[in-house]
């Protein structure tokens, strides 16, 4: 955007009344250049991009669009390369007699008018030009890489039947691997993933098929099918890129490997697996480029927000975080670090996997395959004058003592633990013979936590809900602590839920992104008596004490969510099903 031209865009949104003059003023102090002020106005959310591409629509006398949702037909999207829509961030929408309608990100761009103009001039066409939001426009660019039809192509030239991939000599460098059929069929697939947001990738054989599935929002999805005479192909290929031993069918292997993706690095996690007569690979998808999310972002609220925040500033102690896998305890951990992360501390993680860089912090990859253990890195890190320690998961005896010595050396440590539920943390400290006394004095606080998925904001509708499930929520909403009751939702029947109804923003599931539910334990001076007593197991004392912290359970923060609007009471019931 021109210097010009932004400050055009500025103008125009003071004379609508979106921006306070005193706002730009305040803002161009800062950054004098007019597109760097509008760009940190978008950020602080004190314009909206909607409001800004509706402003470049008036200057430049053309119409907003937005493709939210919207279906483009092929041949609409053959008309423009995709090479070229996505380098300067275009799309094709609609074709109707001769006259191409393209959303713009940046309708001012001149270069793009003259390419469009060539283009035109080559086929026929005349395009009439619309202003549109980024989010917008990337979403319908992700239209032109159809799956189904890039990879059909791709089996359609390959050569082969099938894939002999050992040779005498063990040899990796064969045609096969490296044709670019092949080579083609994983960019895709690969490529369709990150685009879709997805956290696993799963190519398995099923019968006389290769199946590959994406892992989105913790639900697995068949997203292709292809014929199994190319599966041998494909676990080749990426056996290649992971460094794997392409020979090696019988044992499982691990491997990685990082792929350049709309300029940031994502890094793949490789794990095969020997079937009857055949391998699956499963890849963990890790975007250690993006941003990390803050606490309120992944959905921590009211009392257990401030109960985190409350134990953060403390000088020392323990946190842990606690769920099964895949419940989101890491990126929890990341969110606290980077409150935590500040000019006059020394923060040392260590990791198995690094999920996220976090600049200021030195991070540590485990490598337990040459005796880099998390036990045998924290004894190191304490060596290195750490203030705070993030220890990816405590799991055994040894790495939980240096843990709980660490923390009352003054020390501040956060680590993850596989339990149910908060209060299970503590036996389960006690089980790997840590002294009851040594925990009640190093703990700080645990956090249970689950995740549920999110409704679509593009879909979102309030449903009835039915006799069964308005006595479900009543029961629920009566044991919860007077104190802490949410007043912004109506806690009196007839409730109002809420479910999306699917769209092509989330692909028909009524579902995007997701969200935890948590419970937040703090540790009082009535629980060290208890821990430090042995009576960590009395059911009594321990739900008195329950109800003295007015904590809320997993199912109780949930349902808050639901009636909130934020998740459906089906997520909320599945995920905190005892």
């Amino acid at each position: 955007m021109t210097t010009d031209f932004a400050a055009t865009v500025l103008e125009r949104l003071q004379q609508a009344n979106i921006l306070a003059p005193q706002q730009v003023a305040q803002v161009l102090q800062a950054q004098p250049k007019p597109s760097a002020a509008l760009t940190e106005l978008e950020t602080s959310h004190a314009v909206t991009a909607e409001q800004i591409a509706k402003a470049k629509a008036e200057i430049l006398n053309i119409q907003f669009v937005d493709l939210t949702g919207q279906q483009i037909a092929s041949d609409v999207l053959e008309v423009v390369p995709p090479e070229i829509a996505e380098n300067y961030q275009l799309v094709p929408f609609k074709l109707e007699s001769g006259i191409v309608s393209v959303a713009c990100v940046v309708p001012e761009d001149y270069r793009a008018v003259e390419v469009l103009d060539f283009i035109g001039r080559q086929q026929k066409l005349r395009f009439q030009y619309f202003s549109a939001t980024s989010q917008s426009v990337h979403q319908a660019l992700r239209q032109y890489g159809n799956l189904d039809s890039t990879v059909q192509n791709a089996i359609a030239t390959t050569a082969t039947d099938e894939v002999e991939l050992a040779t005498e000599d063990g040899a990796r460098d064969n045609e096969v691997v490296h044709t670019a059929p092949v080579t083609k069929m994983v960019q895709v697939i690969l490529k369709h993933a990150i685009e879709g947001q997805s956290s696993d990738v799963h190519i398995e054989p099923v019968g006389k098929e290769s199946r590959v599935r994406y892992r989105v929002d913790g639900i697995l999805h068949t997203s292709l099918v292809l014929p199994l005479k190319v599966h041998k192909s494909l676990i080749a290929r990426i056996k290649v890129l992971a460094n794997m031993k392409l020979d090696e069918t019988r044992l499982p292997q691990d491997g990685r490997f990082k792929m350049r993706f709309e300029g940031r690095d994502v890094e793949f996690r490789v794990s095969s697996l020997p079937l009857l007569d055949n391998e699956k690979i499963v890849m963990r998808i890790l975007d250690t480029s993006a941003s990390v999310v803050t606490l309120e972002q992944l959905g921590f609220q009211d009392h257990n927000l401030e109960r985190i925040k409350k134990h953060l500033n403390e000088p020392h102690g323990l946190i842990l975080v606690t769920g099964p896998t895949g419940s989101g305890k890491s990126t929890s951990l990341y969110s606290m670090l980077v409150m935590l992360n500040k000019e006059g501390v020394n923060i040392i993680t260590l990791e198995d996997p690094v999920e996220y860089n976090l600049p200021g912090i030195a991070q540590s990859q485990m490598h337990p395959e040459i005796g880099l253990t998390f036990a045998n890195g924290l004894r190191s890190v304490l060596r290195q004058d750490p203030d705070i320690i993030m220890v990816g998961e405590i799991r055994d005896n040894e790495t939980a003592e240096l843990a709980i010595h660490a923390a009352l050396t003054g020390h501040k440590v956060l680590s993850t633990l596989h339990t149910n539920d908060a209060f299970g943390a503590i036996p389960r400290l006690v089980d790997m013979d840590v002294e009851p006394f040594l925990v009640a004095s190093a703990l700080s606080v645990i956090v249970a936590q689950r995740l549920v998925r999110k409704i679509c904001d593009h879909c979102k509708q309030v449903v009835p809900v039915d006799k069964m499930r308005e006595q479900e929520i009543t029961a629920e909403i009566k044991l919860m602590p007077v104190k802490y009751l949410p007043r912004d939702v109506s806690l009196l029947p007839p409730y109002k839920l809420y479910q999306g109804k699917g769209c092509t923003f989330c692909e028909d599931t009524g579902y995007r992104g997701r969200i935890a539910v948590a419970e937040v334990l703090e540790n009082t001076k009535t629980l060290k008596k208890l821990i430090g007593d042995g009576q960590v197991n009395d059911q009594e004392r321990v739900h008195a004490e329950f109800s003295y912290q007015g904590m809320f359970t997993l199912r109780q923060d949930g349902l808050v969510k639901a009636l909130r609007g934020m998740t459906t009471l089906e997520e909320v019931w599945n995920a905190t099903k005892s």
